[in-house]
C-alpha cells in the first residue's frame, strides 16, 4: 500500500501546482488588463485616426481677364480658400512680374468697385472658377512718401524766397529795404505748420500699407508747391505792406493760428490714439484737453482747425494769394468733412447726428 500511495502523492502535490499556475496566470491578465484601463483612461477619448476621415481641402482656380479686351490674362489655379485677394495678387505678380501687387486692381465686374487686399477670396466664390476682371492703376507710390513729399516741398520752397534769392528779387532792392516783423513771424507760422505735418506724418499718423497713384502725389505737389511760391512771392518780397490795422490784426491773427495748430495736432493725436487702441465702436468724446472739446459740435474738428490755420494767416499777413489759398482749403476741406461725416452717420448715428461736419451751428 505504501508503494501504491508514492505514485498518487506527486498526482496530489500536482494539482495545487496547476491550481497555482493558473491563478499566478489570471492574476497577471488582470494586471495587465488594469494596466491598459489605466492608460486607456489617462490618454482620454479614443480619436479615429485622421485617414479614416478621407477629408479634402477645395481649392479655387482665379481667371483673370483684361478688363477692356476682356481676354484672359492667366488663370491662378490651387488657391485656398483662406486666402485673400493680396495672396492672389503675388501669385499673378509672379506670373506676371511687370505689374507688382499695389499696381494690380480687380474687379468682379466691368464697371464694379477695386476689390479690397482683405477680401477673403472663399467669399467672391460661386463655383470653383472665380472670374476677375484686371486694370492696370498705374505707378504707384506709399502714402507715407506721398505725404512726406507734399509736405517738405512747401517747408523748403517758402525758405528760398525768404532769404531773398537773388535769382528771384532784385539783390540791390533786396539789401536797402527794411523787413517789417510780419514776415518774419509769417515764415516762423508757416514752417511750422508743415513741420506738424511731417512730424505726425512720421510719429502720429498710421498707414495701413494702402498706396496711391503716382499722378495724384504730382497733383498735390503741384498745388502746394504752386501756391506756396505765390504766397511766399508776395509776403516777403521787399516791396510787400504790413496789414491795415498793425500790430493789433498780426498780434490776434497770430495767437488764433498758434491755437489752429495746437488744437489741430491734439485731434490727430487723439484720432490716432482711438485707432492704436482699437476702440472702434463708439464715435471720439472729447477729454480733459480743452482743444478736443470741438468734438461736442463737429464731427471733423481736424479739418476745422485747418482751416482756421490758413484764415489766421491770411488775416495776420493780408495777402490775396493767401486769402486764395485759404478759399479753396475751405472747399477742400469742407468735401471731405461731409464724405466723412455720412461714415460717421453710418456707424455712430446716435453720437453724430446732431453735429456739424467742418463748421459748428451749421448742420
Amino acid at each position: 500500500m505504501h508503494r501504491r500511495q508514492k505514485p498518487s502523492a506527486p498526482e496530489h502535490k500536482r494539482d495545487p501546482a496547476a491550481h497555482g499556475g493558473a491563478l499566478s496566470m489570471s492574476h497577471n491578465d488582470m494586471r495587465s488588463f488594469f494596466n491598459f484601463s489605466q492608460l486607456v483612461l489617462s490618454a482620454g477619448q479614443l480619436k479615429s485616426s485622421p485617414v479614416i476621415k478621407h477629408s479634402k481641402v477645395t481649392y479655387f482656380e482665379v481667371e483673370i481677364l483684361d478688363v477692356q479686351s476682356k481676354k484672359q490674362i492667366c488663370i491662378v489655379d490651387k488657391v485656398p480658400p483662406t486666402s485673400t485677394l493680396l495672396d492672389v495678387k503675388h501669385k499673378f505678380h509672379k506670373a506676371c512680374p511687370q505689374w507688382y501687387p499695389s499696381r494690380i486692381g480687380l474687379q468682379l465686374e466691368r464697371n464694379g468697385p477695386y476689390l479690397k487686399d482683405s477680401i477673403n477670396i472663399q467669399s467672391l466664390a460661386v463655383s470653383s472658377i472665380i472670374t476677375l476682371y484686371f486694370t492696370d492703376l498705374g505707378q504707384q507710390v506709399g502714402w507715407t512718401t506721398f505725404f512726406l513729399t507734399e509736405y517738405t516741398g512747401p517747408l523748403l520752397i517758402y525758405l528760398l524766397f525768404y532769404i531773398r534769392l537773388s535769382t528771384i528779387y532784385d539783390q540791390v532792392e533786396s539789401t536797402k529795404n527794411f523787413r517789417h516783423p510780419v514776415v518774419h513771424l509769417a515764415c516762423f507760422c508757416h514752417c511750422l505748420h508743415y513741420i506738424r505735418h511731417l512730424l505726425e506724418t512720421l510719429f502720429v499718423h498710421k498707414f495701413s500699407g494702402g498706396h496711391t497713384p503716382l499722378k495724384n502725389m504730382i497733383k498735390g505737389c503741384a498745388f502746394y508747391w504752386g501756391f506756396t511760391s505765390w504766397i511766399a512771392y508776395y509776403i516777403n518780397h521787399p516791396r510787400y505792406t504790413p496789414p491795415s490795422f498793425g500790430h493789433r490784426q498780426v498780434s490776434f491773427a497770430a495767437l488764433a493760428f498758434l491755437m489752429c495748430e495746437a488744437g489741430n495736432h491734439f485731434i490727430n493725436v487723439a484720432l490716432a490714439h482711438q485707432n492704436h487702441s482699437g476702440l472702434k465702436a463708439c464715435f471720439p468724446s472729447p477729454t480733459y484737453n480743452p482743444f478736443t472739446w470741438l468734438f461736442l459740435l463737429v464731427s471733423c474738428p481736424n479739418y476745422t482747425y485747418e482751416v482756421g490755420s490758413w484764415i489766421s494767416f491770411t488775416v495776420m499777413t493780408q495777402t490775396l494769394p493767401a486769402g486764395i489759398f485759404a478759399f479753396l482749403m475751405v472747399i477742400q476741406m469742407s468735401l471731405w468733412a461731409q464724405k466723412k461725416h455720412k461714415l460717421y452717420l453710418k456707424r455712430f448715428y446716435p453720437e453724430v447726428r446732431r453735429k456739424a461736419a467742418m463748421i459748428p451751428i451749421i448742420f
